[in-house]
C-alpha cells in the first residue's frame, strides 16, 4: 500500500500550511520588522506580533497597535522583514 503524499518531502504549499511545530523542520512564525515612521522617515525595529502600541521614537506617532495575532501597522506606514 503506497500513500498519496511523500511525508520526507512535503510540498511548500503543505509546510506552509501546518503548525509551527509540525513542520519537517520547526520554525516560527513571528519576526522582526524594520518600521518607516511616515512623518518623520525614521527607521525603528518592531516586533511583528507585538502587544502593546509601539510609538515612533523621534516625533511621538503611532506605528502599530496590537489585534491579537499580528500587530497592526498604521496606515502610511512601510515595512520590510529584517533577515537576521
Amino acid at each position: 500500500m503506497t500513500l498519496a503524499i511523500d511525508l520526507l518531502n512535503p510540498t511548500f504549499q503543505h509546510e506552509k500550511q501546518a503548525h509551527k511545530l509540525k513542520r519537517l523542520v520547526q520554525s516560527p512564525d513571528s519576526y522582526f520588522m524594520d518600521v518607516k515612521c511616515p512623518g518623520c522617515l525614521n527607521i525603528s525595529t518592531v516586533y511583528s506580533h507585538a502587544d502593546t502600541v509601539v510609538m515612533c521614537s523621534s516625533c511621538a506617532t503611532v506605528l502599530c497597535q496590537p489585534s491579537g495575532g499580528l500587530a497592526r501597522l498604521t496606515e502610511g506606514c512601510s515595512f520590510r522583514r529584517k533577515t537576521n
